[in-house]
């Protein structure tokens, strides 16, 4: 059902409200056209934080043994909007030294890349909003502005903390946004091409009938797909790789000195970072918006990416309840000693299983040399030496 009625729903409706416009000018279609995507992606993704929000407060309680919000409105669904009204009436205080225009411009240089970068994702059949051939390269250039807005934080708030933890943070998401990238070319190469919606065509179809064409099912793609997930989690300053926000050593890092709306702003620009590099990782690895069966392609195309997206999401919140948070050198050194050579090795890997027409032969050599790269970092590494016991000594 590929052409169903359902499925492109949106599409329908997108051109419903265009047909108002069918004597204007062309460059007002085209513009409108573009307001509608936009519309569209900030509702949709909005509506997302929302009850990202809560759920995640929700399965932290469960994870933890303890209540998440159950007071504002039924079972604490409404948390969100309490949430909003008060980040919204709170008091905007700017540290009377700092650059006022630069604290003002951070939050908003923080959130816009994570905006534009939601605009190029295939949602669907059809639903890109911004359909570019060079998307994924936009992807990552947009991206890298953000350490830009985090320097601008740190800098502009006038204090020592908000800068140490500014640095900490550009620190770290350039060190991962190599392996982020890195782990990327397999996919580009093998495709051939830079756009989104052709990596997920190219994982359209079924091996055997009934194995879905997904990268993350070859090892070099398992493994790609485990490292560029890792370097999501330090991108979007998420547990266990939060160390920029260590409240033990630097207070809040660069969002100390702010609160209110601008807090707000942070707040979700952290969580639509996490969003598109989430709906990223399933485009470039889980098959985008394509069915995991044949028999199940009668489930809209949307239902599929945004299930796969929600199971991503899950794994985040996941990941928060359960680890504690890394200490910073060990953080930069698990970037440069393990997760660059190993991304290195994934384009390595993928060679092998092309160049052997994707056969057994293949597979069993990507995974030889996946395997072989993994136990030499690991002899290399000798990451017991640092597991002896510690002995304790307090001041009397």
């Amino acid at each position: 059902m590929n052409g169903s009625s359902v499925d492109q729903a949106f599409i329908s409706l997108k051109h419903w409200l265009l047909s108002f416009l069918s004597s204007a000018p062309d460059w007002v279609q085209a513009i409108a056209s573009s307001l509608i995507n936009i519309a569209a992606v900030l509702g949709m993704f909005m509506s997302l934080f929302a009850l990202i929000s809560v759920l995640e407060r929700k399965i932290l309680g469960r994870i933890q043994n303890r209540y998440g919000p159950n007071r504002v409105g039924p079972f604490g669904l409404f948390q969100p909007i309490a949430d909003g009204i008060k980040l919204l009436t709170k008091e905007d205080i700017v540290p009377a030294r700092a650059d006022k225009v630069v604290h003002f411009l951070a939050p908003i240089m923080m959130a816009a890349p994570a905006i534009l970068a939601l605009g190029v994702i295939p949602y669907g059949r059809n639903m890109t909003a911004f359909s570019i051939d060079g998307g994924i390269l936009f992807f990552f250039a947009v991206g890298s502005a953000t350490e830009l807005a985090v320097f601008m934080a740190g800098w502009g708030s006038n204090n020592k903390f908000s800068m140490l933890g500014a640095m900490r943070a550009i620190a770290q998401m350039v060190s991962y946004e190599l392996p982020l990238i890195i782990t990327v070319l397999p996919v580009v190469m093998l495709v051939g091409s830079l756009s989104p919606d052709a990596i997920v065509d190219a994982q359209a179809g079924y091996s055997h009938g009934f194995a879905p064409r997904w990268f993350v099912f070859t090892p070099w793609g398992a493994a790609a797909f485990i490292l560029f997930f890792v370097s999501g989690l330090v991108e979007s300053n998420r547990t266990p790789f939060d160390v920029p926000e260590g409240e033990s050593e630097i207070v809040a890092g660069h969002m100390t000195e702010y609160s209110g709306f601008k807090y707000a702003i942070f707040f979700l620009a952290e969580y639509f970072g996490m969003f598109a590099v989430s709906g990223l990782a399933v485009t470039l690895f889980l098959g985008g918006w394509q069915a995991p069966l044949r028999v199940l392609e009668f489930v809209p195309s949307y239902l599929w990416f945004f299930a796969k997206l929600a199971a991503l999401l899950f794994v985040f919140i996941w990941i928060r309840g359960t680890l504690p948070r890394m200490r910073v050198d060990h953080v930069m050194n698990f970037a440069w000693k393990f997760m660059m050579p190993m991304a290195f090795t994934c384009i390595v890997a993928a060679a092998a299983w092309h160049y052997q027409s994707h056969g057994w032969a293949g597979w069993l050599s990507s995974l030889g040399i996946l395997l072989a790269v993994y136990f030499a970092l690991s002899r290399l590494l000798k990451t017991g030496k640092n597991l002896s016991a510690r002995t304790y000594r307090f001041a009397e």
